[in-house]
């Protein structure tokens, strides 16, 4: 990691347009607990095991080590760190009081987290403070799953469980509300399109995830597939990159400070596949002034 890390911060730093230098804050998105566990024990499934292994010393000590030097290879370098995707969703499936879901954080971590408690807030805090401790320029924020937003209340009891997760230790909130192009999904047998009302609906749940924390919103992994697209691999049709950027006063009213577009795997449309529609959008809204950020 170490390796990919400095790559990754030397690339955004060395970023250009038009000749230009223009430096950007790179996003590391720390989705490690899966991927880590199955190496640990091949047996475990995504979900509950994930909550699960949170509660073995041995296994968060490895994992506490890995954080540490990420972060300590990040230093002083100005970046953002989104943790966990679905991990923090699928705690809240375990027990709705993420204080009451235990985590070994003292015993794997006695160096930065000696205080913190042996649960799952404890965990989430103890990975917030060691950013503060070891890259003391970047900005960290916890993933808010949008799995429940169909219920009524769910933007208010998402926001409330990520205060009781230590969400507000951070600098903001992360979300995302499609890993793939419609159209993909289309093909494989689920209609998951979004028309302007499931957009509105979908804003109107972020906010008051945001206005119950009093945190700004980042929108990560968004798909770049549009009407033009044809339905084939690297060229899906999809209503996301479109609707945002129709509707960018709707987003900023939403507490959205940021959207970060690509699809989550392979075959989705890029940004070298989708004829250059998220390009001159971005080059559009720029020339426009872009949008100012509601307070």
């Amino acid at each position: 990691m170490g390796k990919y890390a400095l790559y990754f911060i030397e690339a955004n730093a060395a970023a250009t347009w038009q000749g230009i230098s223009r430096p950007q804050i790179p996003l590391f998105t720390y989705y490690e607990i899966l991927q880590s566990m199955q190496g640990y024990n091949s047996s475990l499934k995504e979900g509950g095991d994930e909550v699960t292994i949170a509660n073995d010393a041995t296994f968060m000590k490895l994992y506490f080590d890995d954080w540490r030097f990420l972060l300590q290879t990040i230093g002083t370098t100005r970046v953002m760190l989104h943790v966990e995707p679905d991990f923090w969703a699928y705690a809240r499936q375990v027990n709705g009081n993420p204080h009451s879901i235990p985590a070994k954080v003292t015993a794997a971590n006695p160096t930065d987290c000696s205080t913190q408690e042996n649960s799952i807030t404890g965990m989430a805090r103890c990975m917030i403070s060691m950013v503060r401790k070891y890259a003391p320029n970047a900005k960290v924020g916890l993933h808010a799953s949008d799995w429940l937003k169909g219920n009524a209340g769910d933007g208010v009891a998402t926001g409330n469980f990520m205060i009781a997760l230590g969400s507000t230790d951070g600098d903001f909130i992360v979300s995302d509300i499609l890993d793939r192009d419609a159209g993909y999904y289309n093909s494989i047998g689920n209609n998951i399109w979004f028309d302007d009302a499931a957009h509105a609906s979908y804003l109107a749940w972020i906010k008051d995830v945001a206005v119950t924390t009093s945190q700004p919103i980042i929108i990560w992994q968004i798909p770049l597939g549009n009407a033009n697209q044809n339905n084939t691999n690297y060229h899906w049709k999809d209503t996301h990159v479109d609707y945002f950027f129709a509707h960018l006063a709707d987003v900023a009213n939403a507490k959205i400070v940021g959207l970060m577009f690509g699809a989550g795997t392979d075959l989705q449309t890029t940004v070298e596949t989708d004829g250059n529609n998220l390009i001159n959008k971005t080059i559009a809204t720029s020339q426009l002034g872009g949008q100012q950020i509601c307070q």
